[in-house]
């Protein structure tokens, strides 16, 4: 299973170490925040990762969103709950850190939904800076170099017929709004199916700490990134 190694479980629940958690951002995921970074003193798991975990889990419904409330740190205990179509990320407090809303029909084949997660999460990861920097260039913020922030809020797939084979997923449109020092990123993307449309999904972001956008610190900030990631 793609999972496996990425996450422990026991009778009592579930838990991501900062280990398993780092190597799913980078491995699977080509995500390179560094709040993903093993050693990170602000370590938060992927929400990418607790996505995925549901998924595979319980399966891909016609319809679901996920909206996350919540930082998992590293070797949180953590459980399932279920109460009608939504099912909940819990901690040993029943503090919520994500909840998955679904309907309509299921598919449980890991052969149609473990490569959809890896596309998914490799189009999700590759936020910044292909997606993320012409936004906010575009309306002269960006996050700040020093304390970069970008929080993942929800996201959502809706299918018109569920897939049997491999899953296309293309950006359709991107827009940011600003408020303030915040600004709130809307990622639209279709999913096809040997080339026919058969659904669309959506991701939203929340980016902290904005600042007056300045070209030569977010080419500097795109530099060590892709440094970072080169080394990873």
């Amino acid at each position: 299973m793609l999972l496996e190694k990425y996450v422990q479980q026991n009778n009592e629940g579930f838990s991501f170490s900062r280990k398993q958690a780092s190597e799913f951002a980078k491995q699977v995921a080509t995500d390179f925040n560094p709040i993903h970074d093993e050693d990170a003193k602000r370590f938060c798991v992927p929400g990418d990762l607790l996505f995925s975990y549901l998924l595979t889990r319980y399966g891909l419904s016609k319809q679901l969103s996920c909206h996350f409330s919540g930082m998992v740190s590293a070797d949180v205990p953590l459980h399932c709950k279920e109460h009608g179509n939504i099912i909940s990320i819990c901690d040993v407090q029943d503090k919520v850190y994500l909840s998955l809303t679904h309907s309509g029909e299921y598919q449980h084949d890991l052969t149609v939904i473990e490569p959809l997660i890896k596309d998914y999460v490799r189009f999700s990861g590759q936020n910044f800076p292909h997606i993320l920097q012409p936004l906010m260039q575009q309306h002269n913020v960006m996050i700040n170099t020093q304390r970069p922030l970008v929080i993942y809020e929800s996201m959502a797939l809706s299918f018109e017929r569920l897939p049997l084979s491999k899953v296309e997923l293309t950006l359709t449109a991107s827009s940011l709004l600003v408020d303030g020092k915040r600004g709130n990123a809307l990622l639209e993307f279709s999913l096809t199916e040997q080339g026919q449309l058969i659904g669309k999904g959506e991701k939203r972001m929340i980016l902290s700490n904005l600042m007056a956008y300045d070209e030569a610190q977010m080419q500097e900030m795109i530099t060590k990134y892709n440094i970072r990631k080169d080394c990873a």
